[in-house]
């Protein structure tokens, strides 16, 4: 606030005013206006010249809906200097119900603006992943086969079921994982389970047949070679008929 006051009702919306000051500032302004007379009363972390005394260009709040909320916002405005702001106003009324103030807090959305146009460059698509550099490295093939899993099920590693952590299990030795001397403790670690709990897993898992593939993901079975001609030629029936007896 620029300037002191004996009006009542900037002591009495001081407290307010200032707690959100402090919880936002430097990057919003808040404003209280007199509703009657259209002029600040008092102002903190001002954004332009104004100051108390000023006018304060609200317009009649007469016309408001009465029974419209007495909260507006957030709506956008903008300063001279271009900077968006968001802003919120709020009528407060006397013990009367008419309309004695109006508060109003401006934020600057400029650094929330910088910082999202930030996040986005880091978030950007990247290149290919150099293979050749990675073709050795088994633990990025462990990190890609546990983090694809939590990826593509939606679910935490802090809520991976038995079931979870066999099929992970399984693909890491697929994925020739499992080759790797002292590969186990590196992967308990990443599932967050204990190295005791991983090797009672894999020694099931080794237990476990392969999960059957469904009827329609079957191969048919190769034909028997048989001879095209269903009456067969004399001369070549009892090679057939060998054929068929071996």
């Amino acid at each position: 606030m620029t300037t002191e006051t004996p009006d009542p009702r900037v002591r009495t919306w001081t407290p307010v005013c200032r707690a959100v000051a402090l919880l936002l500032g430097p990057y919003a302004e808040v404003v209280l206006h007199d509703a009657t007379a259209d002029r600040v009363l008092a102002i903190w972390n001002p954004m332009t010249p104004r100051a108390p005394g000023d006018p304060s260009l609200l317009g009649e709040l007469d016309a408001l809906d009465a029974s419209a909320p007495d909260v507006y916002g957030p709506y956008e405005k903008l300063l001279p200097d271009g900077r968006r702001l968001s802003s919120v106003s709020a009528v407060l009324r006397d013990d009367a119900g008419r309309p004695s103030a109006v508060l109003c807090v401006n934020l600057d959305r400029g650094p929330l603006e910088h910082a999202a146009a930030l996040l986005a460059g880091f978030a950007a698509p990247t290149a290919p992943r150099p293979e050749p550099l990675f073709e050795r490295d088994w633990t990025e093939r462990m990190n890609d086969v546990i983090g694809g899993y939590v990826r593509e099920h939606g679910r935490p590693l802090e809520r991976f079921g038995r079931e979870d952590r066999l099929a992970v299990l399984r693909e890491l030795d697929q994925a020739g994982v499992f080759a790797v001397r002292r590969a186990v403790p590196a992967v308990a670690t990443a599932l967050r389970v204990s190295r005791s709990t991983a090797y009672t897993l894999l020694a099931e898992l080794k237990q476990t047949p392969e999960p059957r593939q469904a009827p329609e993901d079957r191969q048919p079975p190769e034909p028997r070679h048989r001879h095209p001609d269903p009456d067969p030629d004399p001369d070549t029936g009892a090679d057939a008929d060998a054929d068929e007896s071996e």
